[in-house]
This record gives structure tokens, C-alpha cells and sequence, in this order.
């Protein structure tokens, strides 16, 4: 049963009244936090906090793995009203520095290192041209403090999360979203996935997205567990979540994949008993992936559609026909209104597919630069999606297409703009294009398509990917694929075909390098 509250910290107080023991948080390490412990050590960080003088109006900016200390940190700052900025574990020094600049944090809170990286030393480097103080967390330690907080802040409609998005432009765009839009956010995969307090989540990605936080308002609103899992091996999280009883399987095709490969490894007993669907969203999902997990695990795959400036604008529930889960988003969440425009914005499209636009409950206010909003919002209030939709009869919809150049690689967005002109400034370039091909695994998997500036000894991938590490981009941006061409194809006003440069890739062989 869901609250009729907004804010995070009301949230907190009815779940920890109606429910105080139940289960809120578990981990790959067995340790388990009831609502009520994890009250308790909100109410221990954000006195802490507070000390540091963080509260209404403080910016704060973290950058964590998917622990329970990083949503009890969320929750500490939630009761001080401060702005978040979460982001990625996997952001390079260039995202790391644009968004702490844009935003204006005042602190970053990061670990000591992550999976062998220096995040420390990566973040000092970066912002040392900032006045942003840095709270580096060693062995997961938060800072507490042993007398009690100020009050909860209250509640408000203002911005209280900046989530950084990679779209069309080079740049991450700051989607500003408030504790109501999450919320919302929340309560549409509730709906459509049918949560109850008996469900678990198992969380298998980064909960810097709005994706995480939102489970951590789905916790406090229905009482469901969300089961973490740090460090992704597939032997090891179907372990966890049989332990765990976990209910839903995140969180897309690169990980239902390596379920079957499991479940295919022990013929005969069936793993993950008390999961009762797949979820997926944030990449396209195969029909066939939908069919086998059916078949050898018994349940199939609940997708929705969504983006960071608006989750779960669909979604697919446990009664929709067979067909339309393993084709389909799902329909229309409560509340979301889409219309399928032309090309020019305006007209609408009656029949076949055409771009979506959308408004919602859990729209995001705009971006951090008003030119952007301007540009992706219309007078009455819809925004523009950049992917082009059908919807049925029935009010299913599906995605046929993007108008937006980003490639979406394991559920990440990589801006193919970003990466090119990271590669333009290359001396061994001469032209670029870069685009996803589509990768049964990752679901696009990001290529480089170079004209070389001496034909007669082009780039290497590897030589190519290293100076794109050395100028801090993302590794999760890097070109897995390198192809070398005579020339790019262009239309008569100069703009690369992309579409020619696809068709022309299927009849060949990738190539690698190193």
C-alpha cells in the first residue's frame, strides 16, 4: 500500500510506522537493514552532515557503487534538503568535472577506489580547478555523528535530484527532477509491474540512475526490498537472489543472458524459483530472449520505456497478452500522455509510426541550461523523446527507431557526438563517424568509422581508444569497433549518412586492432 506522500522523508517516517522490521535492504555481503535501521542511520549520517553544514540549499554530488551506504547517504541528504547530483561510478574525469561545474556542488562524496580504479585520485585531479570539497569514503564508512539531527526538511516542489544524461548533444545534459517526479517515476513501475510489500527487487546496475534512486522511493512507498548486488557475476547473483527470494530479475538483456547461461549449466533444476519476471528497460529486448527465458527459467520479460528526463512512461504488466510482452513496451502508465508527431514537431501521425512526445507525472522540470529546455519542450508542456514509436489499437506501444544519435550499450546512453569529436582532435583522423551496431550481448556495441589521415598506416583501435582514455573519456563510451573507409558518405549540405555507413557495415567484417 503506497503512501499519500512526496516527499523522501515522509516516506521514511510512515514506512518505518507501518512497517518497522521488515525487510528494506539487502547485499551480496548478507547483510540486511530493516526500514527501521535504515531510519536509523539516515538520522546518524544526516547529523553528520549537518555538522559539515550541508542543508537546505547545500548541492551534493556522489559518486557510488551500488551499496547500501550510498542509498542511506541519498536518504541523509533527502532529510537535510539538499540537492543531489549522483553520478556514475564509471564517469570519466571529463563527465566527473561537467557535472560537478554545472551543477555547482559544493561536495563530492566518493570511495577511496572502486573495482581497481582511483575514483580519489581521478576526482581530485579533475576538480582541482573547483571550489568543491571532497568526503572520500574509506572501506564504505559514512560519517556519523551520535546526537540527533535537525528536523526533516520539509517537503517542496523544487528540484532535489540532477540526474546527467549522454543524448544527441557532446555534452551530459542535468535532467532536474523533483521528489514528486521520482516518486511518480516510482509509482508508474508499481502500477504496471503490480509491486507488492512482498516483492524484491534484485538491483544489478548502477543506482546512480534515476533507476536506483527510484527504487530506493519504491522501497519507502510499498514496502519492497531491494537486494543489491555490487559486483555483477552471474553464478554469484543467482545465488543471492535464491537466498534472497528475490521476485524481479533486473535489469536487461546483457544480464537475462547470463541467467540462461546459468540456468543452462544445471539442466534439470531450475534456478531463481521465486522469480516471477525479468524486468527490463533502457535497451531493446529480443523476442527470442523473451521466449527462452520463459521457456527454461519459467518467467518472461516485464519491460518498460522510459528515459532519465521521464521513467516508466510504459510498461508491460504480469497479465498483458504473451504477444505483446515479448513485442511490446507495455501501454501507457496513469497519468502519461504521448502524441506521435511528424517530423516538423507538430503534425500529428494517425497511423504508423511517428516521434514521441510525451508529458507525465514524472517529467523532469527541464535541464540545467534553459537553451535546452527551450529546445526539447513545447508551450504545452510535452517533451520531445527523440524516438520514434508505433502504438497499437490496444494502446501498446512499441519503439521502432531513435531520431537521436546515441547508442545505447548495456542500458548506458553514449553520445556518438561526444566520442567524435573527442576523435576529431585526433591527428591521425581525417573524418569520423560513430554509430551503434547492434550486439546481441551488449545490444549496440559503439563503432568508429574513420578516414585516416595517412591512408597508408591508419589508426588502431587500440591506439585510437588510448587517446581517447588519456582526454577522460568514459570507458564505457569507448569504440569497441574500429572500420577504416576511403570516405564518408554526405548529402548535398554536408551532413554524414549514417544510415549508408550501416548499410554498408552489414557487408562487412568488423575490425579490431590493437
Amino acid at each position: 500500500m503506497s503512501t499519500g506522500s512526496a516527499d523522501l522523508p515522509s516516506l521514511l517516517a510512515h514506512r518505518v510506522l507501518s512497517a518497522p522490521d521488515a525487510l528494506a535492504f539487502a547485499d551480496e555481503y548478507d547483510r540486511h537493514l530493516t526500514f527501521a535501521q535504515f531510519e536509523r542511520a539516515v538520522r546518524d549520517v544526516a547529523a553528520a552532515l549537518a555538522d559539515r553544514g550541508i542543508g537546505p540549499g547545500s548541492t551534493v554530488a556522489w559518486q557510488l557503487p551500488t551499496w547500501i551506504e550510498s542509498f542511506v547517504l541519498a536518504g541523509a541528504l533527502a532529510w537535510l534538503g539538499a540537492v543531489q547530483v549522483p553520478i556514475l561510478p564509471i564517469a570519466g574525469p571529463r563527465d566527473l568535472e561537467h557535472a560537478v561545474r554545472t551543477t555547482g556542488a559544493e561536495l563530492l562524496v566518493v570511495p577511496e577506489d572502486f573495482r581497481d580504479r582511483p575514483l580519489a585520485a581521478q576526482a581530485r585531479d579533475a576538480l582541482a580547478a573547483l571550489p568543491v570539497e571532497l568526503l572520500v569514503l574509506a572501506d564504505r564508512r559514512l560519517p556519523t555523528a551520535d546526537h540527533a539531527p535537525p528536523d526533516p526538511a520539509p517537503g517542496h516542489d523544487g528540484v532535489r535530484w540532477i540526474f546527467h544524461t549522454s543524448g544527441t548533444t557532446s555534452a551530459p545534459k542535468g535532467a532536474l527532477h523533483t521528489d514528486a517526479s521520482v516518486l511518480a517515476a516510482a509509482r508508474a513501475y508499481a502500477h504496471s509491474a503490480r509491486i507488492t510489500p512482498t516483492d524484491r527487487n534484485g538491483v544489478v546496475f548502477s543506482i546512480t540512475h534515476i533507476g536506483g534512486v527510484q527504487l530506493l522511493f519504491l522501497a519507502l512507498d510499498t514496502g519492497a526490498a531491494n537486494v543489491l548486488v555490487e559486483h555483477f557475476d552471474a553464478e554469484q547473483a543467482v545465488a543471492l537472489f535464491e537466498r534472497e527470494r528475490v521476485t524481479l530479475a533486473g535489469a536487461g538483456p546483457v544480464f537475462h543472458r547470463a541467467y540462461l547461461e546459468v540456468q543452462r549449466r544445471t539442466p534439470g533444476v531450475r534456478i531463481l524459483p521465486d522469480v516471477r519476471a525479468f524486468t527490463s528497460g533502457g535497451a531493446p529486448k529480443s523476442v527470442a530472449l523473451h521466449d527462452e527465458l520463459r521457456r527454461e527459467i519459467g518467467a518472461g520479460i516485464l519491460s518498460n520505456y522510459g528515459m532519465t528526463e521521464c521513467p516508466n512512461l510504459t510498461g508491460n504488466t504480469p497479465g498483458s497478452p504473451d504477444e505483446k510482452l515479448a513485442t511490446t513496451e507495455g501501454r501507457a502508465n496513469p497519468g502519461v500522455v504521448f502524441e506521435r508527431r511528424a517530423a516538423d514537431g507538430h503534425s500529428l501521425v494517425v497511423d504508423g509510426p511517428g516521434e514521441l512526445w510525451v508529458r507525465a507525472p514524472q517529467l523532469c522540470a527541464g535541464y540545467l541550461d534553459p537553451a535546452m529546455t527551450a529546445d526539447a519542450f513545447d508551450d504545452r508542456g510535452f517533451l520531445r523523446t527523440g524516438d520514434l514509436g508505433e502504438i497499437d489499437d490496444d494502446g501498446y506501444v512499441r519503439i521502432v527507431g531513435r531520431v537521436k544519435d546515441v547508442i545505447i550499450r548495456k542500458g548506458e546512453n553514449i553520445s556518438a557526438r561526444e566520442v567524435e569529436e573527442l576523435l576529431e582532435l585526433d591527428p591521425a583522423v581525417a573524418d569520423v563517424a560513430v554509430l551503434g551496431l547492434p550486439d546481441p550481448e551488449l545490444g549496440e556495441r559503439c563503432c568508429a568509422v574513420v578516414v585516416a589521415a595517412d591512408p597508408a598506416a591508419p589508426p588502431t583501435l587500440g591506439e585510437l581508444t588510448a587517446a581517447l582514455r588519456a582526454r577522460g573519456l568514459t570507458p564505457q563510451k569507448l569504440p569497441e569497433q574500429l572500420e577504416i573507409v576511403a570516405a564518408l558518405p554526405r548529402n548535398a549540405s554536408g551532413k554524414i549518412l549514417k544510415p549508408e555507413i550501416l548499410a554498408s557495415l552489414g557487408e562487412r567484417s568488423p575490425v579490431g586492432g590493437s
